[in-house]
């Protein structure tokens, strides 16, 4: 009984690390972000999706903004279509509203 046990356990220790594990990686952009600065964050997101991560787009909104928070998935929308010219994405998630801006989750499709 001993020996079998410890045959599983080395068994489901080397299932483990042969796991690629992703970690969720975070980009954050606001809504007055150039259009230069977004294509750095959508490259910067790329290379995380490329990786195998998830990526955490965070649209921080101060004062006003959050009274215009369409400027914000407007910029959202151009950053998704930006960072899918060159790898398929899929949502994990819809756009979440939390008292800071919006949050998504995108994953490599």
């Amino acid at each position: 009984m001993g020996k079998y046990l410890y045959q599983q356990r080395k068994k489901e220790k080397r299932q483990t690390q042969k796991q690629k594990l992703g970690k969720i990686k975070g980009v954050r952009i606001s809504p007055r972000i150039s259009e230069h600065d977004l294509e750095i964050k959508a490259n910067l997101a790329k290379k995380f999706l490329q990786k195998g991560h998830k990526v955490k787009v965070e649209v921080r909104l101060r004062g006003r903004e959050k009274a215009l928070s369409n400027f914000a998935e407007k910029k959202l929308e151009n950053l998704f279509q930006k960072i899918e010219q060159n790898i398929r994405i899929k949502k994990e998630s819809e756009v979440k509203r939390s008292p800071r801006g919006l949050e998504i989750m995108i994953a490599k499709q």
